[in-house]
């Protein structure tokens, strides 16, 4: 046990990537991490080796590893074309597949959260959206519980989901669920993954890497590029920390020049003042007997 290095836990699960799918490598890291921990307790170990390997992406080696790649901003689509042909795509099979993607990427919102939705939910007067729980499958059927950061979160209206939430809200009671299958069931994630094909779907339109995740990711990622501040877009995706949020911020410099041009209009309006006081406080002041 003594003898186990990082370079060791790194070089292993390197190749276990190569054999083994992803969460299998995921729910073999788990234990490891687990097990080494106890090491760390029993003081065979002065510190899990596993432990900064397991907060890694899956498929990144130790060699080529870069910032970029951990920053959520990588599994976004391009625009909303891109997403309203996704949309069609699902549509094909059922209506409510293609409201399920929309809705995800633009209520940036997790696919357990939309199929939580209810239809008194959208409030018309405020254009808003209130997301207060999600529905997931569960060992012994659906789950509906509180979301994931335990918040009620309000999301704004864009303007491309009107439609289709005015179609899915009309003559409708507040207590219905929003979104229903072909069959009037829930939608889940692995519903609309199963019934849309969605491995072949997404590899058909050359986004092979998109995950229903995804979607939100998408959403977040296009109101970071949008401007909204920081605080108001972490309100919107319900994180907890600002750090989660940051990470959808665009990694450009831009905010750094537009914060030098503030800056600059500041000092130079700092300065002439200053230039214009001496003046005017020789006049205002009167003379010293």
């Amino acid at each position: 046990m003594s003898q186990i290095k990082a370079g060791m836990i790194d070089r292993t699960i390197d190749q276990w990537e190569t054999q083994h799918s992803a969460s299998t490598v995921k729910n073999t890291i788990a234990p490891l991490v687990r097990v080494l921990d106890e090491a760390v307790r029993d003081d065979l170990l002065p510190t899990n080796p596993a432990r900064n390997r397991s907060r890694r992406s899956l498929g990144k080696s130790a060699l080529d590893l870069k910032d970029n790649d951990l920053s959520p901003r990588v599994h976004a689509l391009k625009d909303l074309a891109t997403l309203t042909t996704l949309a069609d795509g699902c549509g094909e099979v059922h209506q409510s597949y293609s409201d399920f993607v929309m809705l995800g990427a633009l209520l940036a919102a997790r696919g357990s959260e939309i199929s939580g939705l209810q239809v008194g939910d959208i409030d018309w007067d405020q254009r808003i959206v209130t997301i207060r729980r999600q529905t997931y499958p569960g060992a012994g059927g659906l789950v509906t519980k509180q979301t994931k950061g335990r918040d009620i979160r309000h999301v704004p209206i864009l303007q491309a989901p009107i439609p289709a939430l005015e179609r899915l809200t009309r003559d409708r009671e507040s207590d219905e669920r929003l979104l229903t299958g072909p069959r009037v069931g829930v939608l889940t994630t692995a519903s609309v993954r199963d019934a849309t094909k969605w491995d072949q779907l997404v590899t058909e339109l050359e986004l092979p890497s998109l995950t229903r995740h995804g979607l939100r990711q998408t959403g977040a990622t296009w109101l970071a590029n949008a401007g909204i501040p920081l605080h108001v877009l972490q309100g919107i995706l319900g994180h907890k920390s600002n750090e989660t949020t940051r990470g959808y911020l665009h990694p450009d410099s831009r905010h750094l020049t537009n914060a030098a041009a503030r800056a600059n209009a500041f000092l130079d309006g700092h300065e002439n003042s200053e230039r214009e006081s001496p003046a005017t406080f020789s006049r205002a002041t009167p003379p010293r007997r």
